[in-house]
């Protein structure tokens, strides 16, 4: 857990210890543990919002969306916005992932974070479930997007390169490992629905589709790419939480 705040979040967190393949690969074993708790601390703008001035729920919806790229320090959308531009490139597997390897932006990365973003704030400013219901939605949703880059390690999925952190992890998360936690977020989904009076039902469907879109999304990539890499890891963080708060408010 160590590791995986000082790679993923801003918490001040000093890891001594050399990132090793195997170590990597356990630190992403805690993804959508740690999801859940910087998607919580996102969501508590918006439910301060929504018990001060309801009025101003969408000021309190861009706050919380605000609040969570600050605290994985915009890395996931980061991500989003290179694998956009090397897929978008229509190139050549070798050649996308040069583009995607650039430190600029281009024009389908800048559309994929705008969409991502817009998406989110529009589905946590029409959520229901009262004051605390923005703050469980936006756990599960941060916690469905990294357990859909968790399903991204799978042993049967190859990195698209050796380098990088998708060449650390690609390969390393079990079929058991994988089922297990998936179960565990999906549960966890009917038990925050149960907390704050929504439907356990939709709140265990709608990250559930989500996993679908993004495991579709995924063998696109793979398609395209041969493989992962630590941007599409990005990728599938930011539209799994983003089909998983779209879902949750159609719910």
């Amino acid at each position: 857990m160590r590791t995986a705040l000082a790679l993923f979040t801003i918490a001040p967190v000093r890891d001594a210890t050399p990132l090793t393949r195997e170590r990597a690969a356990a630190a992403l074993r805690w993804f959508p543990l740690l999801g859940a708790l910087v998607g919580a601390l996102a969501g508590l703008p918006l439910a301060a919002v929504r018990h001060w001035a309801p009025h101003a729920t969408l000021l309190g919806a861009v706050l919380a969306v605000a609040v969570l790229a600050a605290l994985t320090r915009a890395l996931h959308l980061d991500g989003l916005a290179d694998t956009a531009d090397g897929l978008g490139s229509r190139a050549p597997a070798e050649h996308a992932l040069e583009i995607m390897r650039r430190s600029d932006i281009g024009p389908f990365g800048v559309l994929a974070i705008v969409l991502v973003v817009l998406v989110d704030v529009a589905a946590l400013a029409t959520l229901g479930g009262g004051t605390w219901g923005p703050v469980a939605a936006l756990a599960m949703a941060a916690a469905t997007g990294r357990l859909a880059a968790l399903h991204a390690a799978h042993r049967a999925i190859p990195a698209a390169r050796p380098d990088g952190f998708g060449g650390y992890v690609a390969g390393t998360a079990s079929t058991l490992a994988l089922v297990l936690e998936t179960i565990v977020v999906l549960g966890a989904g009917a038990g925050l629905a149960s907390a704050t009076g929504a439907d356990p039902v939709a709140w265990m469907v709608a990250p559930a589709a989500a996993l679908i879109v993004a495991g579709a999304f995924r063998w696109h990539v793979m398609r395209r790419l041969g493989g992962v890499t630590g941007d599409v890891f990005g990728a599938l963080v930011e539209v799994g939480t983003a089909l998983t708060l779209a879902g949750l408010a159609l719910a």
